[in-house]
Parts: C-alpha cells; sequence; structure tokens
C-alpha cells in the first residue's frame, strides 16, 4: 500500500517554462515548488510533476492514447470542481465531458486536454470507487 507520506513522480518535457507555469499553478491550480532556468516542479494534485525545458523534444502531433496523465479523482464534486474551474479560466478541452463504458461497472467520466507543450492530461471520475483500480 502507498504511504501517504510518499509522492509519485513524472517529468515531462516543455517548450516554455513561463507558459508551463501560468498553466498549471494558473489554470490547474497547482502549486508551484521549485522553479529553475531548466525545469520547474509542481504539486501536481499531491503528487510531483517536473517538467523540463526540452523544446526539441515536444510531441507535435500528440494523440491521448497510449501517452497521458492525469488524476482519477475519488470524490466527484472534485471532478466537477476542477470542470468549472477549466471552464472559468477558458483552457481548451481536448472534448467535453464524457462517459466511457456506459452500462459497465467500470463506467466513469473523463475529459483530456493538452497543456502548452502538447503533453495530454486526463481527468476522470468512477461513481463506482472499486473501479478505480
Amino acid at each position: 500500500m502507498r504511504d501517504p507520506k510518499n509522492a509519485f513522480h513524472v517529468a515531462i518535457p516543455c517548450k516554455d517554462l513561463r507558459k508551463t507555469i501560468d498553466f498549471y499553478q494558473s489554470k490547474l491550480g497547482c502549486k508551484l515548488c521549485r522553479e529553475y532556468d531548466d525545469r520547474v516542479t509542481f504539486d501536481f494534485f499531491g503528487d510531483q510533476l517536473v517538467c523540463h525545458l526540452a523544446p526539441d523534444k515536444i510531441d507535435t502531433d500528440p494523440e491521448p492514447y497510449p501517452r497521458h496523465f492525469g488524476i482519477t479523482f475519488y470524490k466527484e464534486s472534485d471532478f466537477n470542481s476542477l470542470v468549472a474551474q477549466l471552464k472559468d479560466q477558458d483552457v481548451k478541452m481536448l472534448n467535453p465531458v464524457f462517459t466511457r463504458f456506459e452500462d459497465m461497472p467500470e463506467r466513469h467520466l473523463t475529459f483530456f486536454l493538452k497543456d502548452p507543450s502538447n503533453n495530454i492530461l486526463e481527468f476522470k471520475f468512477y461513481p463506482n470507487s472499486e473501479m478505480m483500480y
């Protein structure tokens, strides 16, 4: 089991640190924890996200599958709050919120968006919390 003091860590490329900070801090509400000339680190919903300045490593035509990352919310209210926050911030989603696997136990609400460096994020909520994993 996960010790709540541990944090999952993911590192991704970014093409512009200022735009990256604006997106993750101002749009998503993530806490900026560290800032260097070549990378920034965020508290991404309780885990560690490091965005490395690597403009030559940006995917120019990303697809959600197979590579994306994000958050699966335990509470629907948290999912809905993020959706409302993104709408208030005029953040463009790749798709509106939709339901995957309708009429199945793993049914969930989901949406995708891209950060300023074309990294794709997915956010979702499972009404049946047992299906989160």
